[in-house]
């Protein structure tokens, strides 16, 4: 089969070919050992003809190990022979307490692939294909092969999955079934089963990049606008005399602005009972009873504006304002720890707004404006129940979500299917960001691995304006520190151009399923500079379930045929054929219905028109209109 070698490039060797038969074909993407003296070195056959055979150098066996990398070429009478089991099994894995299935070999059948956990799984990890390729099944796969071995009990994993379609509810349901210790935990935005766990984000945990993101803030000058925000609903969280003398005196302060500001009485007028309106309390309100000598008077009548167009009673109104106003409350310091709601904060963001500094400075006014505007539309939307008003420290909190009835749960599927992508990608963000915050401060570092489960991953790890807003992207920035935290991304994409280049730059492993975007094959090529144009070329022609694996998991790239997981994930197409079977047969009733009918309409009709050849010519036509009636809408509805 092999003959000499004809001659030696930088990366390949050209052998002749001994075998002339077709059935030679077999050879492809086999591997094959270029062996002189002690000396071994991996070559991969890449084509075939009738006369040479071209084998790619991969890498050598030193003291029974296989090291990626040619130093030295093999010599020019080196045997060449196949692969040996033993050789083949360094390349597979074993299957062991320190590894798992994967899958099987495509190209030699029989031959499990078992990387080691560690490899994979203390990297970042890329799953990339089509639409339809098989990413959820192969994703489901791993994750039940994981569960499933028969040497360990994975009872510390912590795999956060963020669904965008709950499809893999069905596939982790019975978790439990694998071992007792297992369970797995649904956390939804649209609990349905009882066992369904709604999702709550305790707000008195957003800091002040979680709400600029929330609030999708566009620009710097709004950064301060929160970041005061959140310092006001803290200090009202307190219900403290301090709090209401602190909310008094800021009432106080934008009231006395507009009283000795430049604009007209009337307009003064409007202005102060518009403060009045959204921020109020106690001793301000409209019906506030405002002392005089001898007399009282509300807060709204001391505005009446008398005959001289003045207030009626400035002297009064204004000793009452300056009576309020304690600049020793400036330096108020908001509590760590506090309950409140979005509610609350929109509240706060309305002293805020009233508050000097924003009062009479228009930029900021409208930046202001813009935010409470979006806070009220969240409030006033679904997205309301996401968030929950009562506090928990962050570590419970995120104890909270893996905890499931008293138990351990090792998986976590967040699902976001009814929620729009933007605020879907806000609560991926925060949530990680929580996860990472949290992993930051263990006293052992990486002591607790937690894997975020991307599925969909272009629409949240995506080239956002947050690294321009806030000084970084979150993903970017697990992508780059997450590791050595125990935080690792595992992102599942069909659109690898749309994810930020950072995150794909710092994956070590890639399992890519079939893929013929150019864009995409183009955009993975030089992203990854070690990834060959073989690589590429043989991921175009995976049938759907087989990947290409490549990366520091695995000693050469290997097309790998995953199992079918079971149970399967909510992943696949459309029956069209059974669905339009049922509009089908409810049609053909209703067509042999009116068949009937129309025949016994005919014989009537040719009874009455028997000497009339014309008319009888006419009929047929007539009633093969008839026969193409569709059927109601009622009926296509219920079929």
């Amino acid at each position: 089969m092999f003959g000499k070698i004809i001659y030696i490039g930088d990366n390949e060797a050209y052998v002749e070919n001994t075998q002339k038969e077709m059935a030679a074909a077999d050879l492809m993407n086999m591997n094959v050992i270029f062996e002189e003296n002690n000396q071994r070195i991996l070559g991969e056959v890449s084509e075939l003809s009738s006369e040479k055979i071209k084998i790619r150098f991969l890498g050598e066996y030193i003291n029974n190990k296989y090291v990626n990398g040619v130093l030295r070429k093999p010599l020019l009478t080196s045997k060449i022979r196949m692969i040996n089991k033993d050789e083949l099994m360094e390349l597979v894995g074993t299957y062991n307490e320190s590894s798992f299935i994967l899958g099987e070999s495509a190209i030699y059948k029989g031959f499990q692939i078992c990387p080691n956990i560690n490899n994979l799984f203390s990297n970042h990890l890329a799953i990339l294909g089509n639409s339809g390729s098989g990413k959820s099944c192969g994703v489901a796969r791993i994750v039940q092969n994981i569960f499933s071995s028969k040497y360990t009990v994975q009872y510390n994993a912590n795999i956060f999955i963020f669904d965008s379609f709950g499809e893999y509810k069905n596939a982790f349901c019975k978790l439990s079934e694998i071992n007792s210790s297992y369970n797995y935990k649904f956390i939804t935005t649209n609990p349905t089963d009882e066992s369904d766990v709604p999702l709550s984000i305790p707000v008195g945990l957003l800091k002040l990049d979680d709400m600029a993101l929330l609030l999708q803030a566009s620009n710097h000058a709004q950064l301060p606008i929160i970041e005061h925000t959140i310092k006001l609903a803290k200090i009202f969280s307190t219900n403290s005399e301090e709090a209401n003398s602190y909310k008094n005196h800021l009432i106080a302060k934008a009231l006395l602005a507009v009283l000795f500001s430049n604009e007209t009485v009337a307009s003064k007028k409007n202005e102060i009972f518009t403060i009045l309106e959204v921020c109020n309390t106690k001793e301000f309100n409209f019906d506030s009873v405002i002392p005089g000598l001898g007399y009282t008077r509300t807060l709204s009548e001391c505005f009446e504006i008398d005959s001289n167009g003045n207030f009626g009673e400035s002297v009064l109104i204004t000793n009452y304002i300056l009576g309020k106003i304690n600049d020793e409350l400036d330096s108020i310091q908001a509590p760590e720890v506090a309950s409140y709601s979005l509610k609350d904060l929109a509240k706060a963001m309305e002293f805020t707004l009233i508050s000097e500094g924003f009062q009479h400075n228009q930029n900021l006014h409208d930046d202001a404006v813009i935010l409470r505007v979006r806070l009220n539309s969240i409030i006033n939307s679904k997205t309301n129940s996401y968030f929950s008003s009562k506090y928990i420290p962050l570590k419970d909190y995120i104890n909270s979500l893996i905890d499931f009835n008293g138990k351990k749960a090792q998986i976590i599927n967040i699902n976001l299917e009814d929620v729009d992508d933007t605020f879907a990608k806000v609560f991926v963000k925060i949530i990680s960001k929580m996860i990472f915050d949290l992993s930051k401060t263990s006293a052992q570092r990486a002591t607790t691995p937690y894997h975020l489960f991307l599925e969909e991953a272009h629409r949240y790890i995506q080239k956002d304006t947050d690294t321009f807003l806030l000084g970084y992207n979150i993903f970017d920035r697990i992508a780059k520190e997450g590791r050595k935290y125990g935080v690792i991304l595992d992102i599942i994409s069909q659109r690898p151009v749309e994810i930020s280049d950072t995150v794909i730059a710092q994956c070590n492993n890639f399992l890519i399923f079939k893929m013929t975007h150019p864009l995409d094959i183009k955009y993975i090529g030089e992203m990854l500079p070690n990834i060959s144009a073989d690589i590429l070329d043989k991921q175009k022609v995976l049938q759907p379930g087989n990947c290409v694996c490549f990366g520091s998991a695995f000693k050469i790239p290997m097309i790998v045929k995953m199992e079918m997981p079971n149970p399967m994930p909510y992943s696949s197409n459309c029956d069209v054929s059974n669905c339009w079977k049922a509009v089908q047969t409810n049609r053909t009733e209703n067509t042999v219905n009116n068949n009937t009918n129309n025949n016994n309409n005919n014989n009537n009709i040719n009874n009455n028109n028997a000497d009339n050849k014309d008319d009888e010519l006419n009929i047929p036509f007539l009633n093969i209109e008839e026969n193409l009636e569709m059927p109601s809408g009622p009926e296509v509805m219920a079929a």
